[in-house]
């Protein structure tokens, strides 16, 4: 009975045990579900597919349009009295660029002079020569020379008038040097008190209209043959490291530089803002597209880890996918990729960095 007794009070004791002891908690499966917060945020792009491009890179400048670039030549020589603008100012059409006091001009004043006492004689001689054919004391031949000689003097005026008119010149043996267009002085070679010689060929001022600008690519005569009229063209330059300016290649010039030994392409690009200046360094990358197409999306949208290429397959907050991607090319900003996505599936391009963290780490 003792022997009975102590084994119900030990299976009694395992019993209660058995009931205090903690059970253990089912495991809970986590899912990544993207919060409202970076779902605002977040962007994507569809996988499309396109014709596979490539592109080259070359290095060129700036360059104001040769169409728009006026080079002012002084047409007299003297002494320098004013100059009214510096280099890099804007100037409008008609605008006073500087002043010249010239023994031309002076020769010019008494040509006018001369030419306004002719004239006056001419008027008088016609009179006379009118009263005394009135008066039957000379012949009507008299008159037509008369005439003759007061047209001739009346051309001889307006000859030198035109020519005041034209080269703005002023009493006081003065030359007015005005712009003849609007724009920027892109070159001066001219100061105050600077005698300027009557035989100077070299132009005092540049003026071009910048609000169109040529940018020029130096082309390796290795890639000559790639180039093409038309091809899409992006200009990036140091002072403007992260903004693009895009052309089209518009011309080839068809000889090879002798000190560059290369070829020269013409881009042109719109300069509303100004930003762009004429000797400029520039990058330019001229792309073109191959016969064969392939899935693109934007460059953002790839993620780079352990020496692979990624990106983030969203289709709904509860549903993102990491997909790696073989890649053929980054032209731009755009990739082009050989497998790992499908035409029409959206890629993350904002925020996939920490979503790919979230789901592998």
């Amino acid at each position: 009975m003792k022997s009975n007794l102590i084994i119900a009070l030990t299976v009694l004791l395992t019993v209660v045990q058995g009931c205090s002891l903690p059970k253990p908690k089912a495991e809970e499966q986590k899912t990544f579900v993207l919060s409202d917060t970076m779902l605002g945020s977040t962007t994507t792009a569809t996988v499309k597919r396109e014709p596979l491009r490539d592109e080259f890179k070359f290095y060129g400048k700036i360059s104001a349009d040769n169409n728009k670039l006026i080079e002012v030549f002084p047409i007299v020589g003297g002494n320098v009295l004013k100059v009214n603008v510096e280099l890099g100012d804007y100037v409008q059409k008609g605008q006073l660029l500087a002043t010249i006091r010239s023994t031309e001009v002076a020769s010019f004043e008494k040509e006018l002079i001369d030419a306004k006492t002719d004239l006056l004689i001419a008027k008088n001689n016609l009179k006379i020569a009118q009263e005394l054919y009135e008066g039957k004391l000379s012949s009507e031949k008299e008159i037509l020379i008369a005439k003759s000689e007061l047209d001739k003097s009346e051309s001889q005026l307006r000859r030198i008038q035109e020519t005041y008119s034209i080269y703005n010149l002023k009493p006081g043996s003065i030359y007015e040097v005005l712009s003849p267009i609007s724009g920027f002085v892109i070159q001066k070679n001219i100061n105050q008190n600077m005698l300027l010689r009557s035989d100077r060929t070299d132009n005092i001022f540049d003026i071009a209209q910048i609000d169109e600008v040529w940018a020029i690519a130096n082309v390796n005569e290795s890639d000559i043959e790639q180039v093409k009229l038309g091809m899409d063209a992006s200009v990036t330059t140091l002072s403007y490291p992260d903004r693009v300016f895009r052309g089209h290649v518009d011309k080839l010039f068809n000889i090879i530089d002798p000190q560059t030994k290369a070829m020269k392409v013409r881009i042109i690009l719109e300069n509303k803002d100004f930003l762009l200046k004429p000797e400029m360094r520039a990058g330019i990358k001229i792309s073109f597209s191959e016969h064969e197409e392939a899935f693109s999306v934007p460059s953002s949208a790839i993620v780079f880890d352990k020496s692979k290429n990624f990106v983030m397959i969203f289709k709904d907050r509860n549903n993102i996918e990491t997909r790696q991607v073989e890649i053929i090319r980054q032209v731009g900003e755009t990739t082009f990729i050989a497998s790992g996505v499908k035409e029409n599936e959206k890629v993350m391009t904002h925020n996939q960095l920490l979503v790919y963290d979230a789901l592998n780490d």
